[in-house]
């Protein structure tokens, strides 16, 4: 078994047992697990982060309407299937973020986008696996409070990695 199934299988675990799963006690008894995209090599991304300077903060509205706020920390640019795409890094408490929503948003993936937490690798590039893009609790149930993915980070092609929409069993 490979990390990333690991990993996927920890998750479950932790959603269908775990006290502070996102999960509410009735969904927890019927979850048989979430759905993902197979694992693809070339969305598992070593990139080079043109930094914005100065760095400017942006509010994002949760879906509760409260507002978080974020530093636009830079731009990465990439190729998906071809197509040049680029999407805007933003930091919190040293911690980088990287929400965002593909074609398939609201199709196969959770409409309001997906989340990331990219590394910072030795040589300065960011670490962006998309294989590891992930709903946000809210994507679960509407007691979570969840930064809405801002226009910006909004793409037009498909990312076909990462967590799909969760279908509840009763849905």
């Amino acid at each position: 078994m490979d990390d990333l199934e690991r990993l996927r299988g920890e998750k479950d675990t932790f959603f269908r047992s775990d006290a502070d799963s996102p999960l509410t006690p009735d969904q927890q008894r019927t979850f048989t697990g979430l759905h993902y995209f197979p694992a693809n090599s070339a969305l598992d991304l070593r990139v080079e982060t043109e930094e914005f300077e100065p760095k400017t903060e942006i509010e994002m509205q949760t879906t509760t309407g409260e507002l978080r706020v974020y530093e636009r920390f830079g731009r990465i640019a990439f190729e998906v299937e071809g197509q040049a795409v680029g999407l805007t890094v933003y930091r919190a408490d040293d911690a980088f973020f990287l929400p965002f929503a593909d074609a398939l948003a609201g199709k196969e993936t959770y409409g309001a986008g997906r989340y990331l937490e990219p590394e910072r690798l030795p040589d300065g590039r960011l670490h962006v696996d998309f294989n590891l893009a992930y709903n946000p609790y809210c994507a679960y149930n509407a007691r979570w409070s969840c930064p809405i993915t801002p226009a910006e980070n909004r793409l037009p092609v498909a990312i076909r990695a990462g967590e799909m929409t969760f279908k509840h069993e009763r849905d």
